[in-house]
């Protein structure tokens, strides 16, 4: 039996949207060898994800019904049972915190080389992985030698896995060494005192260097209040201290693929558009019209965005 196995990722309640691009990301893998998709679901309320997880593609869906919360020991010893059970090709996990802590560990007890942070993968002969180095200004392809890996997948790089399965749902007999469950989930914190994640929103309000000034948000906070967007902003905004760590998108970021992404005095540096490629609609207000930000857009204002936000306000309002 030829595999690939997908871990989906959850947090507080709710799966991530990651857990559906990587279940697209094992599709993919899963035709190039032939094989069929297994997504397996650890600790939670698994049989809603289950069910949720079902998407058109999926063959085979595993839940693994222990604790709530993610937990490194729990998950490492979950998929090494699974990965004896399953004996996939490749093991898929999102690049995201959980993914990261968990997904090496792994790949050293099975002794399988791990690949993370892929922007593209596919299974000829070998693997073949494509990351990017340098700030994302350079891609690179790698060939990794094996029988079997452990891969991360970068966030917003695949489209979500939609439409309705018919995947076989079932529950992995799995109980865990206690002894080797050392930690455990006492609660959450929020990082830079925010209370928004702005992965989840649908519409982000973007800002960049072209605001000039702090006293200049309060300008940008009557357009987000007009579209009932959230705001979020490139690295210099996060740098000069005029919002948290939280609100900045990119790769020392977080990564978005909101509706509408539209980016105010932003340049479009690949540091930056590597966090907000994958939005469905980006709209860009930019006084350059050789701006990079402009090659990816999907509708461009070559203006000042002094002029043009207190427009977009009324017109809004």
């Amino acid at each position: 039996m030829t595999a690939v196995l997908a871990v989906a990722d959850h947090r507080r309640g709710e799966l991530r949207d990651e857990s559906f691009e990587v279940v697209s990301a094992g599709r993919d893998l899963a035709d190039d060898i032939d094989g069929d998709l297994h997504v397996a679901v650890v600790s939670g309320e698994v049989e809603s994800f289950a069910d949720s997880l079902n998407r058109k593609g999926v063959d085979h869906v595993h839940t693994v019904d222990y604790g709530e919360e993610f937990n490194h020991d729990v998950y490492a010893q979950a998929v090494e049972a699974l990965y004896a059970d399953l004996d996939p090709t490749v093991v898929l996990t999102p690049n995201s915190v959980n993914g990261l802590d968990y997904a090496p560990a792994v790949a050293n007890a099975l002794d399988l080389p791990v690949v993370t942070d892929v922007v593209d993968v596919e299974y000829d002969d070998t693997l073949v992985a494509t990351r990017e180095m340098y700030g994302s200004k350079v891609e690179t392809t790698i060939e990794v030698d094996g029988d079997s890996f452990v891969v991360t997948t970068r966030g917003g790089e695949w489209p979500q896995a939609e439409g309705v399965g018919e995947a076989e749902i079932s529950s992995f007999d799995f109980e865990p060494d206690e002894s080797a469950v050392r930690s455990t989930v006492t609660g959450f914190e929020e990082v830079g005192g925010g209370d928004v994640d702005i992965s989840e929103a649908d519409f982000l309000v973007s800002i960049g260097r072209g605001i000039e000034e702090e006293e200049n948000l309060s300008l940008i906070e009557d357009l987000v209040e007009a579209t009932d967007a959230t705001l979020s902003s490139s690295r210099p905004i996060v740098d000069n201290g005029w919002l948290p760590k939280n609100r900045q998108v990119g790769q020392s970021g977080k990564v978005v693929t909101p509706d509408v992404y539209l980016a105010i005095g932003i340049s479009g540096a690949v540091q930056h558009v590597a966090g907000m490629k994958g939005s469905d609609t980006i709209v860009a207000i930019n006084t350059d019209p050789n701006a990079p930000i402009f090659d990816i857009a999907d509708y461009g204002i070559v203006g000042d965005l002094f002029e043009v936000v207190p427009e977009l306000i009324d017109e809004f309002q």
